[in-house]
């Protein structure tokens, strides 16, 4: 089977400097939390990968920090397509919503294992440009489809 072919395709194109910096940013603010405790990381978190997964980047404020140092460090851009990232950012919605809630009815351990996952997925992205969370919808998509 290949796996790629099942991929959110888009019209849309992202640079990919920009994702790696957003990724950064995420994993920065997860570790943050991950330090803090403080709830209102994970809820900026999911107010940023809401934005960005309705394709409203205009309004995330990391993608909106993310552009601007692009811009100034004056970086070449390298344009992807934009389906597998607003696929990621969904997942990240998912996952930092979750934290959100865990870390506010005092599930704390829950909750910082959740934000190790998504630090190591950001962390994966910012290092390596590599998208765990694109790597695993072909399957995802498969599973879904069997359970129709």
């Amino acid at each position: 089977m290949n796996k790629y072919a099942t991929c959110p395709i888009s019209t849309n194109r992202i640079n990919e400097r920009v994702a790696r910096l957003n990724g950064l940013f995420t994993f920065l603010l997860i570790m943050l939390f991950i330090i803090t405790r403080l709830w209102y990381i994970p809820a900026f978190l999911a107010f940023d990968f809401l934005m960005r997964s309705i394709n409203l980047s205009k309004f995330s404020p990391l993608a909106y920090l993310s552009k601007g140092i692009v811009k100034l460090l004056q970086l070449k851009k390298k344009f992807i397509n934009a389906g597998p990232k607003i696929f990621a950012a969904r997942i990240g919605l998912l996952v930092s919503s979750a934290i959100f809630i865990f870390s506010l009815i005092g599930f704390n351990i829950t909750a910082i294992v959740l934000a190790s996952v998504l630090a190591l997925f950001s962390f994966l992205e910012t290092a390596f440009g590599f998208c765990v969370a694109c790597e695993m919808y072909p399957y995802l998509n498969r599973f879904l489809n069997r359970l129709q």
